[in-house]
């Protein structure tokens, strides 16, 4: 696995290492003592499926607030991606800024999200399938999320949302507390 840190601090984009041969090609997609090697946390406590019918489907910014924050591998295993992180953690000196992943079916290219950062994606194909790790389980309570389009942010997506659930469109604009 080769992992390059993004401009986001502990988010990392991970990539394959292909063993190729006649028949195709090998790869790891995730190993423990890898992820613990690059100070990231390994723990998989569940995997989430998310498919989404058509292109321009946005979903986020999800995170889930103290004590049950996540850590997430995220992968695109059908169509593609645009995937987007965006630090919420007020001690950190990448605090309100944002960066992007395209993950794709083909590139095979995964996203460790660290707690503390809200995670959200627009669809660049049809018919686009995700694929999370999750490093904690689901409470509802403390799902939380910020606007996709929130000015505090200023996050560039390459398409206009056309699908979009009132959830996501109704979360709040981020304010300093």
């Amino acid at each position: 696995m080769i992992f390059t840190e993004t401009a986001i601090p502990g988010a990392f984009v991970i990539d394959v290492e292909r063993v190729e041969d006649e028949r195709g090609f090998f790869a790891r997609t995730w190993s423990e003592d890898e992820l613990r090697d690059h100070g990231l946390d390994p723990t998989v406590v569940q995997c989430n499926l998310s498919y989404n019918a058509r292109q321009a489907t946005l979903r986020g910014l999800h995170y889930q607030r103290t004590p049950h924050e996540e850590t997430k591998i995220v992968r695109c295993t059908a169509g593609a991606i645009h995937d987007v992180v965006v630090d919420l953690r007020r001690s950190s000196p990448a605090y309100r800024k944002w960066t992007a992943v395209e993950l794709t079916a083909e590139n095979r290219r995964m996203l460790y999200i660290p707690h503390g950062v809200a995670h959200g994606f627009i669809t660049l194909t049809d018919a686009s399938e995700v694929h999370y790790q999750m490093g904690a389980r689901y409470v509802a309570e403390a799902a939380a999320g910020v606007r996709w389009d929130d000015p505090a942010f200023g996050i560039e997506w390459p398409l206009e949302p056309l699908v979009i659930s009132e959830r996501d469109r109704s979360f709040p604009l981020w304010k300093e507390s």
